[in-house]
């Protein structure tokens, strides 16, 4: 019989991609999916590294799930956190069986070479998980990490000390697999979207012919995570051409002084006036960002110009982040540390003030005709939400999965919308 496995992910879309492709070399050496954790036979846990509460979150996973497991079960810890407290982690926890960085082993060394031991337990050589084949989409849309990596020094940002400096994919290598997936979305996914090809000499152009030779093969592409400052004319263009006019830009607080500190690029008008010219040529634009509220330094005319941005942006989707310190960052040095309670109560004030603004835009669809890509019976998106990310559209239950329906906006609830079919 069959070895079972269960995969369980945390963190950003990026990781998914990495489970993904983790999940293809499994089921290549013989494995196949369990129905839930108790019933498998290898457990691994993807962890996130990002900010202290994401790694919280990843050791409460591994203690669940090493208290569920079956008698002679595995537990394997990949991913990020993984890689960055390797020793740690194996040392901390008794009850894992091994700690692997990007990969991890299918049978523990039967069918995976050893390298070395930590505290007795094994620990596997690392794949390159961008350029693992990946399973079938079980949904008609797909993730496509297209790069990893990142060349920049954000001050609060740790994943280059762990991710290394960029690495871009070959075109060829990410449009066979978009082809393989057979999905009608792809979201295009790195570290830092739009300086991909860079790293091999491509320039800063590389994107664009990345961008139109992915939207000729399928019906929708999605850019995630883009570098203000790289949103060039040219790159707005080819989004705009795709259809859809979603721009996820990371601009994370748009304070001159603060961003300085933070090693950015930018601050609120000019990303105002870029969010501007991207709406006159496409007044239907849908836009994303994330902010870190409470970086050192940030004081009360910070926030308020912060405040004073988001009233004026009127962004779709909003994230807010409290600062998390990480270690070997340039932040981690910085005096200005603001309180907690008063990050607690800038988190809320600007979360409150988004909500509305999130709602406002979703009730404006009311009443009006949308396309949806249907991903299960009963749930579908526009091009204005990014799966599993933003908000939905409710669906007639008998609208077939993976299908392109053009429906009515009938109602609107917080980020989520309900559609009827049009008359």
């Amino acid at each position: 019989m069959a070895r079972r496995y269960w995969m369980h992910t945390l963190g950003c879309p990026k990781n998914q991609v990495d489970s993904d492709k983790l999940e293809g070399t499994l089921i290549a050496d013989g494995l196949r999916p369990a129905t839930s954790p108790d019933k498998a036979d290898l457990v691994v846990v993807n962890t996130c590294a990002f900010i202290e509460a994401a790694r919280q979150e990843s050791i409460d996973t591994i203690l669940a799930l090493g208290d569920v497991r079956k008698d002679g079960a595995e537990l394997v810890v990949t991913g990020c956190m993984a890689e960055r407290y390797g020793d740690e982690l194996a040392e901390a926890l008794p009850e894992v069986d091994a700690v692997v960085g990007f990969g991890v082993p299918v049978t523990l060394g039967a069918s995976r070479p050893v390298a070395a031991t930590v505290t007795g337990r094994q620990v596997v050589p690392a794949f390159d998980l961008l350029e693992l084949a990946r399973p079938a989409s079980a949904v008609p849309w797909a993730y496509v990490k297209v790069a990893e990596g990142c060349d920049r020094a954000c001050g609060f940002c740790a994943i280059p000390s762990f991710r290394g400096p960029q690495r871009s994919r070959s075109q060829a290598s990410i449009l066979q697999e978009v082809d393989a997936l057979n999905v009608r979305e792809v979201v295009l996914v790195a570290q830092d979207l739009a300086a991909y090809g860079r790293d091999q000499g491509r320039g800063d152009r590389a994107i664009v012919p990345l961008v139109q030779a992915v939207a000729a093969r399928v019906e929708r592409v999605r850019l995630l995570y883009l570098y203000p400052s790289d949103l060039t004319d040219e790159l707005v263009e080819a989004i705009i051409a795709t259809g859809v006019a979603y721009f996820d830009l990371s601009l994370q607080h748009v304070s001159r002084p603060l961003l300085a500190r933070m090693r950015r690029w930018g601050d609120g008008g000019r990303f105002l006036e870029r969010i501007s010219a991207i709406r006159a040529i496409e007044p239907e634009a849908a836009f994303r960002s994330n902010f870190i509220v409470g970086y050192p330094g940030e004081t009360e005319a910070d926030h308020d110009a912060l405040l004073a941005f988001i009233d004026e942006a009127q962004l779709d989707w909003c994230g807010f982040f409290s600062y998390s310190s990480e270690e070997g960052t340039y932040a981690a040095g910085l005096d200005g540390a603001v309180a907690e309670g008063l990050v607690v109560e800038r988190l809320s004030e600007l979360s409150e003030r988004q909500d509305a603004i999130t709602a406002a835009r979703r009730d404006a669809l009311i009443g009006r005709e949308v396309e949806v890509l249907v991903d299960v019976a009963g749930v579908g998106r526009t091009y204005r939400e990014a799966p599993e990310i933003d908000g939905i559209v409710h669906l007639p239950d008998d609208l077939a999965p993976g299908t392109l329906v053009d429906v009515v906006v009938s109602a609107a609830e917080g980020p989520d919308l309900t559609a009827v079919r049009r008359r």
